[in-house]
């Protein structure tokens, strides 16, 4: 079978590394001319992933109609605030029968809509599924024992993207609650930044696991305002992917919180948002954005926010848990 993965970051490339592990043909798409000169010249992405040796059955190109033709599975792994653009983009090229897969975890900057509202409206088709789940994408390529979960309305695209992608040490958990596995996936990360901050101001992992049982009340909630199913929060998108995230420097959200925590430089934090992609620090301004628009108040998110932007002190958090009824 012949699958798409449009995205050449790291979780991009621990996808394909499970697809190939299942002897698939694999492309990869990049816009990055950097790395498709760095792919023609070496046949791997050191600068990417530099432990990972692509195998023969994964390939990149810049060729977007190229990547895309016969292909029976697409995987949507970019950024998501570019979700919107790079589904327009391949509008030319798409079959509607073709299963679209979301690993980007997030949500529409413009719109506050779900990834998946957002591909659904661009390519007119039903055909999506959602993944997400406590994974590290070098944890994946080293073939660890990880688990992801899949949403789908669409039984078919369910089972064709989770029969590609499982194998001996990656497990799919099944389920039709789309909204509930992307609001778990998006406001995990705002948790992971948070804890991370309690994390750089040396507070223990005690008072880490405080806020992160806190928020699981309030991404329940968020979930169920939203119209999903509250008992995803269980999931392997929920508490299992907000445990992995909100505890590990592995974490770019966790190491962004930790370095406000820990420095209070505005020079350095704004530095590490420069050299590294932050999920959740663009889905905080836009889950309040939803929150306003859905006159809906979660006070730990609005306070994470204040502090991130530096109008608040970060001590003030762990004043919060405390002080919450």
């Amino acid at each position: 079978m012949k699958v798409s993965v449009l995205g050449t970051g790291a979780y991009g490339i621990a996808i394909a590394s499970a697809l190939a592990k299942n002897n698939h043909d694999v492309c990869m798409w990049s816009e990055s001319k950097e790395k498709i000169s760095e792919w023609e010249k070496t046949g791997n992405l050191k600068s990417v992933m530099e432990t990972y040796k692509f195998p023969k059955n994964i390939s990149v190109s810049g060729d977007l109609e190229k990547v895309l033709k016969d292909s029976e599975i697409i995987f949507l792994t970019c950024a998501s605030r570019f979700i919107w653009e790079v589904s327009n983009n391949i509008k030319e090229f798409y079959n509607k029968n073709v299963p679209i897969c979301i690993a980007s975890k997030g949500i529409e900057d413009n719109t506050c809509k779900l990834l998946s509202n957002v591909v659904k409206e661009t390519l007119k088709t039903k055909n999506i599924a959602v993944i997400s789940g406590p994974t590290f994408a070098i944890d994946m390529v080293n073939n660890e024992p990880v688990a992801l979960a899949i949403a789908s309305n669409s039984t078919r695209t369910r089972n064709v993207v989770a029969d590609a992608l499982s194998n001996d040490t990656l497990k799919l958990r099944k389920s039709r609650d789309m909204i509930g596995v992307q609001i778990c996936g998006s406001v995990k990360n705002i948790i992971a930044i948070a804890s991370g901050i309690l994390g750089g101001l040396g507070y223990s992992e005690s008072t880490q696991a405080f806020l992160i049982n806190e928020s699981l009340h309030d991404i329940k909630d968020l979930i169920s305002f939203l119209g999903g199913k509250p008992k995803t929060i269980l999931s392997f998108a929920g508490v299992g992917d907000l445990l992995m995230t909100s505890m590990s420097k592995k974490s770019r959200n966790y190491s962004f919180g930790y370095v406000i925590g820990s420095t209070g430089d505005i020079n350095k934090i704004k530095e590490f948002r420069e050299k590294n992609t932050v999920e959740g620090y663009f889905t905080t301004k836009i889950i309040l954005r939803l929150l306003d628009k859905k006159n809906i108040n979660i006070p730990l998110i609005s306070l994470i926010n204040d502090i991130i932007d530096g109008k608040k002190d970060p001590h003030e958090l762990a004043d919060f848990l405390i002080s919450k009824k």
